[in-house]
């Protein structure tokens, strides 16, 4: 096939809204150019078989890989599924691989990143309101907008390819719909669209960079909040809502005691795997499938953010202080929510190195069975309960020398890998949510011993998740007779990293708050707490 010119960049800027281009985390679709190799009808609109230079503008069949991409985006509308669970399935059903599998994935992420945008920029080419629309139209068109905008697919392949799938998927009635929406969309510049129809930047900043960077206006406002509150400037807005939209690498983390860093760089040439850039144990995997890497495969590593692997290392590295009286046997850990288990088999690996026991509570026995699994591998003195983390300090009050609370939360630290929660979430889920945060970080405070050690982790930098909730859990554990101290837990982060102190990480009250466009991880936020009574 001959080479077909590569057009500029429709994004006005690195990616758009989708951030850089990308499927993400996979990297397998790029070339040494930088450029994404062709498949059959991407780059002309060629079908295989067709004669080179004839140019067809109606296409009547629907690949695999665009008809997985609208299988993901219904699943995740109707079915509130995940997608980073339900791609992998239909890849696998399908029998997608290489290029067919990065494209699929290219089309789903890209879409449910930019979403916000596609719709602001579709309901101004379209004469029906989109709400007006069957929710599946809607995707097909949000699909076509994706590949018109964002990637270097021809314009009338993505409009015919789009038609081919209404008809295919919806039947033919809302074909001549999606044609006439996805033609007037075509022929302009992303960037510079974007500008004309978002909300005007001075007198409405936040619509503004809602519709620029498609993310809700409420999340908008929060990350600006958070970004304030935690110490940082409120310009770096545009930047951490970019780094949302931008692929996140696969990062890898050694378990102690199982794997070394070393262990998870390969020859295989299949493989591209660097040291990581925080954690001690972390390798960042640039391109290629984990589970080529032997470690992970042996269970001996895990795939895992490395802002989560640090949460971990702080928890395992913060002082406790000696038990009253002294006391036979090793400490005992807790994780207080412990599915799916990437964080309680890091705590395991410390522990067994130490003479440590763990004990890893998760309330849902499906997760539970995911926790058992991440700790398969593990040596030494493991107990998984099945059982709601808010009544642990029942039966075991003020026992546990170092606790975990990674609380559920919204999840807003992680839109690089979970794009689909920034429409999936609302503002009331911050006054759902709330409680039960409290409740966890107050029985995990009934639950740690005089001299223990809780850490209280999130992946969400919002403020009604981090701070107030370590403020009201303080509080209310101060009326039932427990006091609490908070400790510095950029100082304990700085010791994991070998006395240099992570720069920007520091957020006020002792706290730490890693950030996607500052230290290239999720954002997690992580406070230490030490019980005194």
């Amino acid at each position: 096939m001959s080479e077909t010119p590569r057009r500029p960049s429709r994004s006005g800027g690195p990616g758009g809204p989708g951030g850089p281009r990308g499927s993400g985390g996979q990297r397998g679709q790029q070339d040494r150019r930088g450029q994404r190799p062709d498949r059959p009808g991407e780059r002309t609109g060629e079908r295989p078989g067709q004669r080179r230079g004839v140019r067809q503008d109606r296409f009547t069949a629907v690949d695999d890989a665009r008809r997985v991409a609208y299988a993901v985006l219904r699943a995740v509308e109707e079915e509130d599924a995940y997608a980073n669970l339900v791609l992998p399935r239909m890849l696998r059903q399908q029998r997608l691989a290489g290029r067919d599998a990065a494209f699929a994935t290219e089309l789903a992420y890209g879409v449910l990143r930019g979403r916000g945008s596609y719709d602001a920029l579709l309901a101004s080419v379209s004469d029906r309101p989109l709400s007006e629309l069957d929710p599946g139209v809607l995707d097909v068109l949000r699909l076509g907008a994706h590949q018109v905008l964002a990637t270097r697919v021809p314009d009338h392949a993505a409009v015919a390819t789009s038609v081919a799938l209404a008809r295919r998927e919806l039947g033919s009635g809302p074909s001549g719909l999606v044609n006439a929406v996805l033609r007037n969309l075509a022929g302009r510049e992303l960037g510079p669209w974007l500008e004309e129809v978002a909300p005007d930047a001075a007198t409405d900043p936040v619509g503004h960079l809602a519709v620029r960077w498609s993310h809700p206006a409420w999340v908008v406002r929060s990350l600006r909040e958070a970004l304030v509150a935690h110490g940082r400037d409120a310009g770096e807005l545009a930047d951490l809502l970019a780094a949302d939209n931008a692929p996140a690498a696969v990062a890898l983390a050694a378990l102690p005691g199982l794997a070394e860093p070393a262990d998870l760089l390969s020859d295989d040439r299949a493989l591209t795997v660097r040291p990581g850039r925080w954690s001690p144990t972390a390798a960042v995997l640039e391109h290629g499938d984990p589970g080529r890497v032997p470690a992970v495969r042996e269970g001996r590593a895990r795939v895992q953010d490395e802002g989560s692997q640090l949460v971990a290392h702080v928890l395992a590295a913060a002082d406790v202080e000696a038990r009253a009286g002294g006391g036979a046997g090793g400490e005992r850990w807790l994780d207080l929510c412990a599915g799916p288990g990437g964080k309680a088999a890091l705590l395991a690996a410390h522990a067994a190195g130490r003479g440590a026991s763990l004990t890893a509570v998760e309330v849902a026995p499906h997760r539970a069975d995911l926790v058992r699994q991440a700790l398969a591998a593990v040596p030494g003195e493991v107990e998984v309960r099945v059982g709601d983390g808010r009544e642990v300090a029942d039966s075991d009050p003020a026992v546990f020398d170092r606790v975990l609370v990674d609380a559920p939360c919204t999840g807003l630290g992680a839109l690089r890998r979970r794009p689909e929660a920034r429409w999936r979430r609302s503002p009331a889920d911050l006054g759902t949510l709330g409680p039960l945060q409290r409740a966890l970080l107050g029985s995990a405070l009934d639950a740690v011993r005089p001299g223990g050690v809780v850490a209280y982790a999130t992946c969400s930098p919002v403020l009604a998740e981090t701070r107030l909730v370590v403020d009201d859990a303080l509080k209310a554990a101060a009326k039932r007779g427990v006091q609490v101290e908070r400790l510095d837990t950029p100082a304990v982060l700085a010791s994991v990293l070998g006395g240099e102190q992570l720069p920007g990480a520091a957020a006020g009250e002792g706290a730490v708050q890693l950030w996607p466009h500052a230290h290239g991880t999720d954002a997690m936020h992580v406070a230490l707490l030490r019980r005194t009574s």
